[in-house]
């Protein structure tokens, strides 16, 4: 019987391994994947953690990591399936073991959005990516084609045009939503082209891909790109199906939780990218990994 589990080793999830720790809770921390970071480890380059800039997001994975290791964090590899949190004994079945705690903080992030077009399956690993980062270096000295206009879509795009020969950016809209700092740094590149006001209709090409189509939304006129790599960067889903059910959710599955990370069902807190919040950053992850321990440590004084 643990105090608390902590589902998920990304930002948020480390965050309160380190705050529980402190607190000198008895507490777990439950992860799918080998390594700990969640998204950030994808990311070559986070420029606005505070005091950190320019490192790398494996880097920066590793040093909280670390820093949760060295307070003596408990951390399993499991894959959640189901939760039972109906009584005052919560427990979190994964595909290896059941555990039980007093309080669970789900911390499980999100994953890379699909656009649902075809041939995205069809070619998933072979000229298709959500990570420009781990699969960028095979597309050196070819064209590319980046989906989106958020910050991970520019990020993308600036990562990709210092090895690529050309990149081009397609966006739904007339302008990038990315912060403005991004969107110039993009914009002043030589081998960017903008594909504007449109939406990517197919991907096809033989045993790996040759050309995405495009089309305008206005004019609805096509445009067939010869391209070696299609990255699609149009945002996330929350990894929150195993909480379905359990605990209250919006429409798109994200937990319902505000900053105190208290969800509908008492001992229950949510923290990072699978809650409700504004903005979804490393900061804002790690901040809601600390108040998610610090609402835990209140219901437990409860018990």
């Amino acid at each position: 019987m643990y105090d608390l589990i902590i589902i998920g080793a990304g930002p948020a999830g480390l965050s309160a391994a380190i705050y529980a720790s402190r607190a000198r809770l008895n507490a777990i921390v439950i992860e799918q994947n080998y390594v700990n970071g969640g998204q950030i480890i994808d990311t070559y380059e986070i420029d606005n953690y505070p005091g950190l800039p320019g490192l790398s997001g494996m880097d920066l994975a590793m040093k909280m990591a670390e820093h949760a290791e060295k307070l003596g964090v408990t951390t399993v590899n499991g894959f959640v399936q189901s939760l039972d949190l109906t009584g005052p004994v919560k427990k979190v079945i994964t595909d290896e073991d059941t555990y039980e705690a007093k309080a669970v903080i789900i911390a499980s992030g999100a994953t890379h959005s699909k656009l649902g077009v075809e041939g995205e399956n069809q070619y998933g690993g072979m000229g298709v990516s959500y990570c420009a980062t781990c699969d960028g270096a095979f597309y050196r000295g070819k064209d590319v084609l980046v989906v989106g206009g958020g910050d991970v879509a520019v990020e993308d795009a600036i990562f990709l045009a210092r090895g690529c020969n050309k990149v081009y950016v397609c966006h739904r809209r007339d302008e990038l939503r990315a912060a403005k700092i991004l969107q110039e740094n993009l914009l002043s590149l030589p081998n960017v082209e903008m594909v504007w006001n449109s939406n990517l209709k197919s991907i096809t090409g033989g045993m790996k891909v040759e050309k995405a189509t495009v089309v305008n939304k206005f004019d609805k006129s096509e445009r067939t790109i010869p391209v070696s790599g299609v990255f699609i960067a149009v945002g996330i889903t929350p990894r929150s199906e195993f909480a379905r059910n359990h605990v209250a959710m919006d429409e798109k599955g994200y937990i319902i939780a505000d900053e105190t990370g208290a969800t509908n069902v008492p001992g229950v807190f949510a923290a990072g990218d699978v809650r409700t919040k504004q903005l979804r950053q490393v900061v804002t992850a790690v901040a809601d990994g600390a108040n998610a321990v610090t609402s835990a440590e209140k219901y437990l004084l409860t018990l």
